[in-house]
Formats: structure tokens, C-alpha cells, sequence
């Protein structure tokens, strides 16, 4: 016969501080683990969201990232003419060449300044990136020294929004607009004309890197294949999505920090537990003792003491997804160490997460409750009917 859970619960009312100074600590626990995981699954759509699926990158063979490789005009019409490549709205290939490089800027937050992407576009750039909107202001003039900004830039530093000058290069740049990707980490770039950046950085035979788009999955394939292999370009071919991914890298610090962090604070929140459910067997020893003589089982005994040590880190779980749910959309930005500027996102708390953070809480309520459930359920009758 079991002891039903209205038992365990009105004996968790019943010591309401106990309970709820140690249901906190296991919410801080589970709020930490949840935060750090809030953080790597932002980024981690931020750079999802960033591709397209038939996109590819074409970068210099050896070159980890846009801002190590380099491209050259010659070597953009050899891949421009490849087959397999989609047609845009003008009936020509969807290919761009493009210009990467970092500039620095500064906020508040971070005085000392922080790299940020400056892009170099051609018109089949905006075609090439689905979604990309205009949020406010108007496209750059080619030719001209006149940039737009992601929504993002432009709400974390007020030198880069519409109006202000930004300056590199050989000269100051005007914003003259600002993007919208939606939560891709493009809104963390800066777009400007290719031509006028790469007059003013010297390197109009050294751009960055190649992006195009393939007409169907098999094309893409065949693409990819076809360029690395050809000898005349010396470069790799990369899906973008897999390109994105491999940055998901600049999270790893944070999640490991994190579960190192969750893990420590963890043993502490099993013993909070442990010592709640060891201080509730011993004030209620007479009362085990009444339970067996009312014919429960050690087993109904341990079962029940152990479903109220989960109810408690139940509770302590439920505390903690509510310590992080303000922290769902909340824009911050991190250090990507592929491409060493920042990249801007906003924390996401999914349903996935919380259960997480649930099923964390339970584990550590069965490992705390297991042991005073056992010494609850060892106790001899007559000696637990002496104790008062």
C-alpha cells in the first residue's frame, strides 16, 4: 500500500521556510545551468538563421574564415560561370564577390571598443541573403562612402546609427540606413559598397571570399565538388550552413564554464536537500513509526520520503525557470573566435531548456532524497515510536 502524495506535500507547507530556503538554492542551481544554456542556443540560431541552404562559400584553400582568405576578381568570373548556379530577378548567376574586415567601435558598456564586421557588398549581395530587409533609412550608393548598419549595431552603439559618421578607411562613412535579418547574426555586420571599400584598403585584387547559390541540392553538391577540384582556383568550397556552424565554436567556453559552474553549485544544492530530508526524518520518526504500524512497507516508507525529496527539487526547479524566464530575447553580444569580431543575439529559453532544467532538479532531489529515504525506511518500529 502506498502513502499517497497529499502526505508528502502538506508535509513540505508544513515547514515552509525549510522548504523554501532550499527549493531557492536548487532554483539558483538550475537558473545557472539554464542561463548558459540560453546563451549557446541564441547563438546557435543567430547562425543557423545566417544561411541559406543552397548557399555556398567560397573560400581560399587553408582559410578558416572570410577575414583570412582572399579572393580575386578573375577568380570570381571562373566561378561565376560554373553550372548548376540559380539565376537571379536579372536573369544573371547568383554569385557575389565580397569584402570582409573589422573595424572598432565603442559604447558605453565597452570603452575600450570592440571589433566589429564591416562587409563589402555587390547588388547580388541582397539577393543572396533572403529576409534581409531595410528597418529604417535607405541602401548605400555604390561608389559612395555611405553605410547601413544591422539592427543590432545600431542599438548598441549609438555612433553607428542613421546619420552619425563612422570612421576607416581612407575617410568617414555616412549610415545611411539600417537592416533587419530578423535573428540572423548578419544584424551584427556592417554593409557598404565592395568597389569603395576595397579602393580604400588597397585590395581590389584581394577580396575576401565568393558567395553564390546553387539551383537544387544535387547542383549544390556537384558545385562544391567541382571548385574545390579545380586546380585554377586554389580555394574550398563550403556550405554556408556548415560555415556557421563551425563558429558555434565561440560558445564552448560558456557552456563549459556554465556546467562547470551548475555542476559545483549542484553538490552543494544535493546537500540543502539532503539535510532537509535527513532533518525531516528525524522530527518525524514517531510518525514513520505510526505509518508501519498502520501496515506501510519500508518500500512505501522510502518511496515515500524519496517523492517528496523530487517534490522539493521539483519546486526548486519550477523557481529556477522562473529566476531565467525574463532573460528570453534579451540581446547581448559575444566574442566569435573564427571571425574575431563580435556577433550580436538574443538569449532563447525554449521548451527543450526548461525541461532540462526540470529533469537537472530531479536528479538532484533523487540524489539528495536516497539516502534519509533509506534511513527512514530502515528504522525499526518500536525504536521509532520511542522518539518523540
Amino acid at each position: 500500500m502506498a502513502l499517497p502524495l497529499s502526505y508528502n506535500w502538506r508535509n513540505l507547507v508544513a515547514r515552509k521556510t525549510t522548504t523554501i530556503m532550499t527549493a531557492l538554492g536548487i532554483g539558483l542551481t538550475v537558473a545557472v545551468l539554464l542561463s548558459t544554456a540560453a546563451v549557446v542556443e541564441g547563438l546557435q540560431q543567430s547562425l543557423r538563421a545566417t544561411a541559406h541552404p543552397l548557399n555556398i562559400l567560397v573560400l581560399r584553400k587553408g582559410a578558416t574564415a572570410e577575414l583570412s582568405s582572399t579572393r580575386s576578381p578573375e577568380e570570381f568570373q571562373v566561378i561565376r560561370s560554373k553550372r548548376g548556379l540559380a539565376t537571379g530577378a536579372d536573369g544573371q548567376p547568383l554569385a557575389a564577390l565580397e569584402l570582409v574586415t573589422v573595424i572598432v567601435l565603442e559604447n558605453e558598456a565597452i570603452p575600450a571598443g570592440i571589433n566589429i564586421t564591416v562587409r563589402g557588398i555587390s547588388p547580388s549581395s541582397w539577393e543572396l541573403r533572403d529576409g534581409l530587409r531595410l528597418a529604417g533609412g535607405r541602401r548605400f550608393q555604390p561608389g559612395r562612402r555611405e553605410v547601413v548598419v544591422g539592427k543590432n549595431i545600431a542599438e548598441r552603439y549609438p555612433m553607428a546609427r542613421i546619420g552619425q559618421k563612422l570612421v576607416f578607411g581612407r575617410g568617414a562613412w555616412e549610415v545611411v540606413g539600417v537592416f533587419d535579418g530578423g535573428r540572423s547574426a548578419i544584424n551584427s555586420e556592417i554593409l557598404c559598397d565592395i568597389n569603395q571599400l576595397a579602393s580604400d584598403l588597397n585590395r581590389a585584387q584581394a577580396l575576401s571570399s565568393v558567395l553564390i547559390r546553387a539551383q537544387d541540392e544535387v547542383a549544390k553538391q556537384a558545385l562544391i565538388n567541382d571548385i574545390t577540384e579545380d586546380r585554377r582556383l586554389n580555394a574550398t568550397a563550403i556550405s554556408e550552413a556548415a560555415y556557421y556552424e563551425q563558429q558555434t565554436s565561440s560558445a564552448a567556453p560558456i557552456r563549459y564554464l556554465g556546467i562547470f559552474v551548475a555542476a559545483i553549485m549542484a553538490i552543494g544544492s544535493c546537500f540543502a536537500a539532503m539535510n532537509t530530508m535527513y532533518a525531516a526524518v528525524a522530527r518525524r520518526s514517531s510518525e514513520i513509526g505510526t505509518l508501519r504500524v498502520l501496515g506501510f512497507s519500508r518500500y512505501s516508507v522510502l518511496i515515500s520520503f524519496l517523492l517528496e525529496s523530487l517534490l522539493l527539487s521539483l519546486l526548486g526547479g519550477l523557481v529556477g525557470c522562473l529566476l531565467v524566464a525574463p532573460l528570453n530575447n534579451l540581446q547581448t553580444g559575444l566574442g566569435n573566435f573564427v571571425t574575431f569580431s563580435e556577433i550580436t543575439f538574443e538569449l532563447r529559453i525554449t521548451p527543450p531548456i526548461l525541461l532540462t532544467g526540470l529533469g537537472f532538479a530531479l536528479v538532484m532531489g533523487s540524489l539528495g532524497g536516497v539516502l534519509p529515504a533509506a534511513s527512514a525506511a530502515r528504522k525499526q518500529i518500536l525504536d521509532a515510536l520511542r522518539q518523540v
